[in-house]
């Protein structure tokens, strides 16, 4: 089978992302894929031989990314909520592992993975997250984060999307990566680390 074929139509992932969008909004992190300059951003400082999380992975934009960066798509797991996106990021990426899931609840899918990932990429709506629902996604992801691992979140506020008082409660600190103007709309790519 020619390598085109496992990919589906742009149009089908785009017609898919904005059945999700209008179906349930508050589930889909950003209002138009990816662009390449937010995925380089977010993929910032990811290398050869990293184990990376991505999760809320849509139709693979920063997946992508991820991939162009040099991590063997081996070393990606990718969590999504949608099984649209689920059925598309399962083509166009076979040989990643792509967990149907709710990715607040990470050490249920990835157990395994416990305290060996290097980065976690999130595509996740954060601004729309309760603080509870903030602390279980990020108490989750550092569980599986290794020490020096980072968790990457891109967001369209001009804020950090995590605040003071959850960063604090978990021992993390937040830097800001960058800013993605081209992007539709700019976003800004927030790193989270161990304190």
């Amino acid at each position: 089978m020619a390598g085109n074929e496992l990919q589906p139509d742009p149009q089908t992932q785009i017609g898919g992302f904005l059945k999700s969008l209008v179906h349930d909004p508050r589930s889909v992190g950003a209002v138009a894929p990816s662009s390449p300059s937010l995925g380089r951003l977010m993929a910032r400082g990811l290398h050869a031989g990293a184990r990376v999380i991505e999760v809320g992975a849509g139709t693979g934009a920063l997946t992508r990314a991820v991939l162009d960066a040099g991590v063997s798509e081996s070393d990606l797991y990718l969590v999504e909520s949608d099984e649209r996106f689920v059925e598309i990021l399962e083509s166009r990426f076979p040989a990643a592992q792509t967990v149907h899931g709710d990715a607040t609840w990470l050490g249920r899918h990835l157990d395994e993975l416990t305290g060996s990932v290097d980065f976690v990429i999130s595509g996740l709506p954060l601004l729309l997250f309760s603080d509870v629902r903030k602390r279980r996604l990020l108490t989750a992801a550092f569980r599986l984060l290794g020490e020096g691992g980072a968790f990457h979140q891109f967001t369209y506020g001009g804020v950090c999307p995590v605040g003071r008082r959850v960063l604090d409660g978990l021992g993390l600190r937040a830097s800001c990566l960058g800013f993605a103007a081209l992007n539709m709309p700019p976003a800004v790519v927030y790193r989270f680390e161990r304190g």
